[in-house]
């Protein structure tokens, strides 16, 4: 397996990133992920690593890029929860800067990069993302449906709100299918969300699957921090792996 940083050139600068090819020639799948609000890290590379092991290459870009290069956060404060809360809140006027427009933009920059690598197979690919980075996963496969067979997001916050921009609304786009796993009890996508979003899904007749992963946290998938729950990172591993033998070969 091979993985290497790089820069991906966009409008608004460069962006870092992992890219992880499976050994051999290829051309091997592609799976774009996205980061949760913590930036690329070691954590980050092991999960797009395990992804590439079952024989997909992997670009993890750093979304936030126009905050600075990777790290974005130290090691402490993932795990201290009072600390933790101090970087989200310096972290936030990044995360509110990713408008929808901005999100398509850095999208295409990123796919234009990806299947340019040597290895890496020339058609679309599937999007995965984490908490902020599920919600711009959605933004990325609604502004690019013809790029993008399918989407998976996990933890993801505000997927439906009642802003104009809210995700949930150009839905319609969407013409591969998707797959929602919303932490229990999350402030950030409640269960008044999640309906508003499956509405709109249902009417836009998206094929989808919406679950709730009981008992897990917001956060659930990332093992380098307090909000780690070690059944529910394992059941997003087989969902996730089942939605890509569907849709990424």
């Amino acid at each position: 397996m091979q993985t290497t940083t790089v820069q991906i050139p966009t409008t608004d600068g460069a962006a870092d990133a992992y890219l992880v090819r499976p050994d051999g020639d290829g051309p091997f799948p592609g799976v774009l992920m996205f980061m949760d609000a913590f930036g690329l890290r070691p954590r980050i590379a092991e999960m797009a690593e395990r992804i590439a092991e079952r024989g997909y290459a992997v670009l993890a870009p750093n979304i936030l890029y126009r905050g600075g290069p990777s790290p974005l956060v130290t090691s402490e404060e993932l795990q201290d929860e009072e600390k933790r809360g101090a970087a989200f809140g310096r972290l936030m006027p990044l995360i509110q800067g990713l408008t929808a427009d901005r999100v398509a933009a850095d999208t295409g920059s990123y796919l234009d990069f990806f299947t340019a690598q040597d290895g890496v197979a020339d058609r679309p690919v599937v999007i995965v993302g984490y908490c902020m980075g599920g919600t711009n996963a959605l933004r990325a496969i609604e502004a690019h449906p013809d790029r993008i067979k399918a989407v998976a997001t996990f933890h993801a916050g505000r997927l439906a709100t009642d802003q104009p921009d809210s995700p949930h609304l150009a839905v319609g786009a969407i013409t591969g299918e998707a797959y929602f796993a919303h932490a229990d009890n999350d402030s950030s996508m409640t269960a008044d969300q999640i309906r508003t979003l499956e509405t709109a899904l249902d009417d836009a007749g998206v094929k989808y699957t919406s679950e709730v992963y009981s008992g897990a946290p917001h956060g659930f998938t990332m093992s380098d921090t307090a909000m780690y729950d070690r059944e529910a990172e394992q059941r997003h591993w087989v969902n996730l792996f089942a939605l890509l033998d569907r849709t990424a070969g």
